[in-house]
């Protein structure tokens, strides 16, 4: 191993630790290779499965993966073909078997910060699917939780308003205005810093950047 992935799996392994502290069940995969195999082998033949907007998701190539399976229920918001189809899946995800997820940042102690604007994705991630999880990039890793926040705000909104035909300050300059826009991507700010139900929630961490 090189120097940074010698840092990436000492942190990784810290972080295992201090998660299932948090009563999160907790994978650290020094390649995105490696987590799409985890990701898939967490999620049993026979569920029901979706996502958020995660282009971390995406990007890996998971949600193809889980389609291909041939074995799953998959929900998939990026083929509906209405509004209603989608705000239909939106409601379904809260009975699903499994909904995944990445974030916007996490702390070193274990701690996952994320920033909704519709609120679907925290809403699924705080109650509802059996199951939650996460697939996160060592880029989205802060020290502190305050530092998560401002990853949150700072970079990953910013970057996220880009994606979208939206109006507010930081698609214009890339600088979080802390504003209170209509179309503001920070409407719900989330922290998931312990699992209620013990193994609901699960951390994939990944030793490569991914999303934003």
């Amino acid at each position: 191993m090189n120097p940074t992935e010698q840092r990436n799996e000492l942190l990784g392994q810290r972080m295992i630790k201090n998660l299932n502290r948090r009563h999160i069940e907790a994978y650290y995969c020094p390649t995105a290779a490696e987590a799409v195999k985890k990701v898939s082998e967490l999620i049993p033949d026979g569920s029901s499965v979706t996502w958020g907007g995660s282009m971390t998701i995406r990007d890996m190539g998971i949600p193809q993966l889980l389609c291909n399976r041939g074995t799953l229920e998959v929900l998939d918001r990026d083929k509906a073909e209405t509004p209603e189809e989608v705000q239909e899946i939106y409601l379904r995800a809260f009975t699903s078997d499994v909904y995944l997820s990445s974030a916007n940042a996490i702390s070193e102690d274990g701690v996952i910060v994320n920033i909704d604007g519709n609120g679907n994705r925290v809403a699924a991630i705080t109650w509802g699917p059996k199951k939650v999880i996460f697939v996160i990039g060592i880029n989205k890793v802060a020290q502190t939780v305050e530092a998560a926040l401002a990853r949150a705000r700072s970079t990953a909104s910013p970057i996220n308003a880009q994606r979208f035909d939206i109006n507010t300050p930081c698609k214009t300059d890339g600088v979080c205005h802390n504003c209170n826009s209509t179309d503001c991507v920070c409407s719900y700010v989330h922290f998931l810093r312990n699992s209620r139900n013990k193994g609901r929630h699960v951390v994939v961490l990944v030793g490569e950047d991914l999303g934003y």
